[in-house]
């Protein structure tokens, strides 16, 4: 088997690579999600991209602040994962089956200062937030609820203009949380490079 040999530059912003780049290979037109009966393109992906990234610096979210991210697959997910990313802020994919004392010891553990979480996941963490120390934010995909800030109004008429934040390729990117069958769950951290660096050695098969 033979492994993709990369380098870098000193300064490598994961989310550049994988949002930015395909608009700049001439992709903007084309599809890339297709959610429901939503057509999302690769420019729609960029411009949601920076909106997210600056909506969650006017929160007071920076470099190396994790977000916990508690969504269903949707494209929000995608641009909540990505802008974080882009400004040097550090998302958590979370699993969206557990209990609301799994998500304070998740919140707490990686003391997050904010949670994009779906609707219909929120019971989960109105629960437990009297018990979150660090977060300060909750952000609600769907429909607006009550003392917590709202994904699309949050976004509604931001920037989709961003500069990516000057993280290089062994700056964290994202965390994922183990399973934590031999104790509790432990948060295993992704770099700049890691996506970049495995992608090429993924082989799909369709049976």
């Amino acid at each position: 088997m033979t492994y993709a040999k990369l380098t870098f530059p000193d300064k490598y912003n994961e989310a550049e690579r994988f949002v930015d780049w395909n608009v700049a290979q001439g992709r903007g037109g084309k599809v890339a999600i297709y959610h429901k009966e939503d057509r999302i393109t690769y420019q729609e992906v960029l411009d949601n991209v920076n909106r997210t990234g600056n909506a969650l610096l006017s929160l007071g979210i920076n470099m190396e602040d994790r977000v916990l991210l508690l969504a269903f697959d949707c494209p929000e997910f995608v641009y909540t994962f990505f802008g974080a990313m882009k400004i040097g802020a550090v998302p958590i994919p979370t699993n969206t089956m557990l209990k609301p004392e799994d998500y304070r010891y998740l919140l707490n553990d990686s003391r997050s200062k904010a949670v994009v979480v779906s609707r219909e996941l929120l019971p989960g963490i109105l629960t437990v937030k009297d018990e979150l120390i660090f977060l300060k934010n909750i952000i609600v995909i769907g429909e607006p609820v009550e003392n917590t800030i709202n994904f699309d109004e949050l976004l509604k008429g931001g920037s989709t203009e961003l500069a990516a934040a000057p993280t290089s390729p062994d700056d964290a990117a994202f965390w994922l949380y183990s399973s934590g069958t031999t104790g509790f769950p432990k948060g295993t951290v992704h770099l700049h490079h890691d996506m970049c660096l495995t992608a090429p050695n993924i082989t799909v098969r369709v049976s």
